[in-house]
Formats: structure tokens, sequence, C-alpha cells
């Protein structure tokens, strides 16, 4: 059923790990997500970052600017300044703003090599926290239609193991950070019940509570009814979509 803000912000409040994901393109995400952060009642003390390597923090004392520069945020690949509002929203609460994502180089071994480039606590994680059939494919699903249909079915296993090292590195910072409620900020496959961090959480905190949010879009004239996504989120919060070129023309592997 439709829920209010109320609804939200009390299901949230409630909450240890605070997941809100995103479509990394859309500001309107951004800005709903800050306006969301701004409603949570004190107690929140660290944010986790998709868009920051795990083991990177900003800097509190520095102006945000020169903090993300110092941190290795990859501003043109992240379109600064879309996530902004979200940024200065969690520094306004006084969080701890850290980085949670598997490093970029480290991501691409395990998308080449597979197994063998997982380090023994990942490995550990995943083995502990297997994914159900129905979830693979979900998985799969997503990943294929995120390189255009273009990946070659023999990469998809390890393209597969490379998003779950990603989504692993997340969910370790979200409970080595655990001093109350913990913020994580991430695409929408991250944050996913089926077959994202929630997964790993509950593999190593079964008693934590779990609230997550997914940010959709849907054009003008579309039903927005979040078909299948009961599965996978608490709430699904629907905005207009963010205007942009086809992503698919001109798509090739890498």
């Amino acid at each position: 059923h439709p829920a209010t803000r109320t609804e939200v912000l009390a299901g949230l409040a409630a909450a240890d790990f605070i997941l809100l994901g995103e479509t990394h393109d859309n500001p309107r995400h951004h800005q709903a997500r800050a306006e969301l952060m701004r409603g949570l009642p004190p107690g929140v003390k660290t944010v986790v970052l998709e868009q920051l390597e795990r083991g990177k923090r900003l800097d509190p004392a520095l102006p945000l600017d020169d903090a993300l520069e110092r941190a290795g945020f990859d501003r043109k690949a992240w379109g600064w300044p879309l996530h902004q509002p979200v940024f200065v929203a969690a520094r306004d609460m006084g969080a701890n703003l850290l980085g949670g994502n598997l490093g970029r180089k480290d991501g691409r071994r395990v998308a080449m090599e597979g197994e063998s480039a997982l380090d023994a606590d990942q490995a550990r994680l995943l083995q502990h926290s297997p994914l159900s059939d129905a979830a693979r494919e979900r998985l799969d699903e997503s990943l294929s239609s995120g390189h255009c249909g273009h990946l070659p079915a023999a990469r998809l296993p390890n393209m597969r193991l490379a998003q779950r090292a990603r989504d692993a590195a997340l969910a370790r910072t979200l409970l080595e950070s655990r001093d109350g409620p913990v913020v994580l900020l991430a695409g929408n496959g991250h944050v996913r019940r089926d077959y994202g961090v929630p997964v790993l959480l509950a593999g190593q905190a079964p008693g934590a509570r779990v609230v997550n949010i997914g940010f959709m879009e849907v054009a003008p004239g579309e039903r927005s009814e979040p078909a299948g996504m009961g599965d996978a989120y608490d709430f699904v919060w629907f905005t207009a979509p963010a205007q942009r070129e086809d992503p698919c023309a001109g798509f090739s592997m890498p």
C-alpha cells in the first residue's frame, strides 16, 4: 500500500541498518535521500558510501570538496555534484562518512579471475550466505541487462562473483561500524533484500533489523506498481526518470 513519509521515517527509525538505494544519475533520488536523512532521529554515527573505497573516509575537518579529493572520490565517474545533497546531509548529521566499496582494481580482478581473487574474509562471508536459485537468476538478469545483453554466458559467473564481492565489502564495513544505527548509500542492486547486502547481513547479524528503500524511476502515465519488488525492498520510492542518452546505444563489452 502507499506509505506516508511519516511511516517511512518510522520504519527507518526502528532499524539497525538503513539501506538507501539509488539510480546513480538521478538527482531526484539524492535529493529525496537527503531529505529522509535529515528526518532520522539522532544516533546515526556512520554513513557508509558505495562511492568510496573501503578503508577511505571523508575528513570532517576539511571542506567537502577537499575531503572528497583526499579520499580519492572519482568526481567524473560519479557525475559530481549529483551526490552533493546526500553527502552534505550526512555531514550535517555529524555522521562519519566511510567508504565501503571494493577497490576498482580488486573488482576487476574478481571479474577476470573468479574465486582465486577473493580474500579469505570475502570468501568466508559469501560461502556463509549463498544465494537462492531464484535470487541468483534475478542477479544474472540484472547483470545481463546492465551490459545491454552483450555479456557472454561464460563471463557471467565471475561478474556475479564481483558484484557479490562488492556487496561483501559493503556489508563488512556496515558490520564493523555498528555503534548505533548505520546508513548505507548505494545503488538499488546492492541494497536488494533477495541478492544484495541484506543477504550477507542476515548471515552475520541474524537478529539485526534491516530496512531498505529502492529508489525507482517511473515515466509519466506509466503504472508505478512495484511488480516483484516486494521481495526486494521494504519501501519503493518513485520519481520521474532522469534525462539521459540511451545507455545501450553503441555499447560494447570492455
